[in-house]
């Protein structure tokens, strides 16, 4: 790829990163409740999901799912499902706090790393704005190539997304240290997850 293509490509690229959805809510939300360290751990089961999505992009398969209304609607209605649910658990999660006035009962990065997966592998979307994006900035001449490039490129660039987003949410969790407003925080966390469960629920197929 050309110099100035890819320096086109990465705030283009980056801006996608950055815009706020149910993946990052999830890096506020582990980093105000656990910390920086726990967010950017748990954020590798993000990109556990999204590595093998902008393969099946590159392969073609992303166009298929563009192309079929039923596994676009399944894939649909079972992320936004699960996103309700997890707003739901964030709405009653109680917020037990210690002598320093920190949770006292942390989650195991593990299951943190799973929820981070499932949400980013159960929306159908974002293999569509792989399809919309990543191959603009691909040489056909130079595909396979190319397109590794751009792929590496946006999952390194997700990476400085999640430490943006988690260091927000310490900061955010060091101004809610008691416990009645990590209530609070838990309530709004799981109302905005509730939301995007809801707005993936009405989504439309591109083209449907």
């Amino acid at each position: 790829m050309p110099l100035a293509d890819y320096l086109f490509f990465l705030p283009a690229c980056f801006a996608l990163n950055l815009a706020f959805g149910p993946n990052n809510l999830l890096s506020v939300t582990i980093g105000a409740r656990q910390g920086v360290a726990a967010a950017m751990l748990a954020g590798i089961g993000r990109l556990v999901a999204f590595a093998p999505m902008i393969a099946a992009t590159g392969l073609g398969m992303g166009a298929l799912l563009a192309a079929s209304e039923l596994a676009f609607t399944a894939l649909k209605f079972v992320g936004a499902a699960y996103l309700v649910w997890l707003g739901i658990r964030l709405l009653r999660a109680p917020a037990p706090v210690g002598d320093a006035g920190l949770p006292t009962a942390p989650r195991p990065v593990r299951a943190l790393a799973r929820q981070e997966f499932l949400v980013a592998i159960g929306n159908p979307k974002a293999i569509l704005i792989f399809t919309a994006f990543l191959p603009q900035f691909v040489r056909p001449d130079a595909y396979a190539q190319s397109y590794v490039v751009v792929g590496a490129t946006f999952l390194v660039l997700e990476i400085a997304a999640i430490a943006l987003y988690a260091a927000f949410g310490a900061r955010l969790g060091r101004l809610a240290a008691r416990g009645a407003a990590l209530r609070w925080f838990n309530r709004a966390s799981g109302a905005m997850m509730v939301g995007f469960g809801l707005l993936l629920a009405a989504a439309r197929r591109p083209g449907g």
